[in-house]
């Protein structure tokens, strides 16, 4: 065995030893201070529908696991979940849940190009946050949907798009996570009851002649659904109607009533197609 191979092996056989050693220090110790976690927080992870969207209020569905069954958070607390779900976690946990309220996003603005007006044509970055930082946005109501898609890049399960340059709501797809609610700069989406079917498409707090200047369909303020509704479920709140859902009854006098046809039923369906300015024209 040459003088070399010798130096080697007296090198390594030594740091071997060491690694051995250490090796079997770490796995004792590991074992001995182990923090064993409860087996119930598994159920309720493979429970859950793991959209991983942080609605609850936690980082993730593993988060929310945790807070179950340390009992911080309520079995019924996933916003994309329905009762079966809540019920099941509920079992898991040994504790009584009351159903889910099953909320879905809306969109408060009806102001497609055809009908609120615009102020200057925009050619940047294609995002609502990007837009609203010069003036407000590119249309003359400081309040409405500028429709460049930030809410469209958030929603993980593509249940919103851009039509005539109004933000859309697919209710079938929608599953009231409230990311679009958050990340909207004019903070026109609301999460409302899944079953609701009548909302007001405008959020302006202008006074009826200013928004009558830039917008066709937008709320003037009138007061005829609030003197209409037979329950009180729709009041207005600085020139714009509201409406109570817990008092609504889905009647559709308000829908009925409104001369400007601001309040809307159902799915929001743009009458014509998205208008795009082209570029100016180099030189």
């Amino acid at each position: 065995m040459s003088e070399t191979v010798v130096l080697v092996l007296r090198a390594f056989i030594p740091l071997g030893i060491m690694g051995l050693v250490f090796g079997g220090l770490l796995g004792f110790a590991g074992k001995i201070f182990a923090v064993e976690q409860d087996p119930r927080i598994a159920d309720v992870m493979n429970a859950l529908p793991g959209a991983n969207c942080g609605a609850c209020g936690y980082a993730g569905c593993s988060a929310f696991a945790e807070a179950v069954v340390a009992g911080t958070a309520p079995a019924n607390g996933c916003a994309v979940s329905n009762d079966a779900t809540a019920q099941e976690i509920a079992r898991i946990v040994g504790v009584e849940t009351g159903s889910v309220n099953k909320m879905r996003a809306q969109v408060m603005c009806s102001g497609t190009a055809d009908k609120a007006r615009k102020k200057f044509n925009y050619y940047g970055i294609m995002d609502c946050v990007s837009v609203t930082k010069i003036g407000g946005g590119d249309k003359e109501c400081p309040y409405g949907c500028v429709g460049y898609g930030t809410c469209v890049k958030v929603c993980p399960f593509n249940a919103i798009r851009i039509e005539d340059n109004v933000a859309v709501v697919d209710y079938e797809k929608c599953v009231g996570c409230g990311l679009c609610e958050k990340a909207c700069p004019k903070h026109i989406i609301r999460l409302v009851p899944y079953a609701s079917e009548y909302w007001v498409g405008c959020v302006s707090k202008d006074k009826g002649p200013m928004v009558r200047s830039y917008c066709s369909i937008g709320c003037i303020g009138c007061g005829i659904c609030e003197k209409n509704c037979p329950t009180g479920a729709i009041k207005l709140e600085n020139s714009i109607a509201k409406i109570d859902y817990d008092l609504c009854i889905q009647c559709g006098t308000c829908f009925e009533k409104c001369p400007r046809s601001t309040i809307l039923f159902g799915e929001f369906v743009p009458e014509t197609q998205a208008i795009s300015a082209s570029p100016p024209a180099e030189g």
